[in-house]
């Protein structure tokens, strides 16, 4: 796992989010970012971390950040866990994982006693030259929001 910090630019990335449109990390040149990875939708604490951030969305704008989710579900999965909830960010289908890759956050994982590759969730807040000014690597999903504004 590629290991970003505070300091790293961030990978430039272009995918798919859940309606098919392209968003790429240049369209957010000049606002800050929060992209945010989830292991996958419509589970437990994905929905909980998920729902925090649309819950402090308006704070978060009012503070000049956009946010990005970002999981390898497919588009229509990420579809219905943004509609089911009324998400006002887009989801990122990234099914080839190329931006879960750039971003390092694909890995050895541990659960329940089974060892197994899979998504770490994480958090890169990126500023507005593409320059990620922290990684939330222990994220909690209830208290998400006061995480990134700290």
């Amino acid at each position: 796992m590629t290991k970003l910090k505070a300091g790293d630019k961030a990978p430039n990335f272009s995918a798919q989010d859940e309606q098919g449109n392209t968003i790429s990390l240049s369209d957010y040149k000049g606002k800050k970012l929060v992209v945010f990875f989830y292991p996958k939708a419509s589970t437990p604490t994905c929905t909980t971390e998920a729902c925090n951030l649309r819950d402090n969305y308006k704070d978060l704008q009012d503070k000049g950040y956009e946010i990005l989710g970002v999981s390898a579900d497919s588009a229509k999965r990420q579809s219905n866990f943004k509609n089911k909830y009324n998400f006002p960010y887009p989801l990122l289908a990234d099914e080839d994982k190329e931006v879960i890759k750039a971003f390092g956050v694909w890995g050895e994982k541990k659960f329940m006693g089974r060892t197994f590759d899979g998504i770490h969730r994480m958090t890169f807040v990126i500023d507005e030259n593409g320059v990620i000014e922290k990684v939330i690597d222990k994220v909690k999903a209830k208290i998400h929001t006061e995480q990134i504004l700290e």
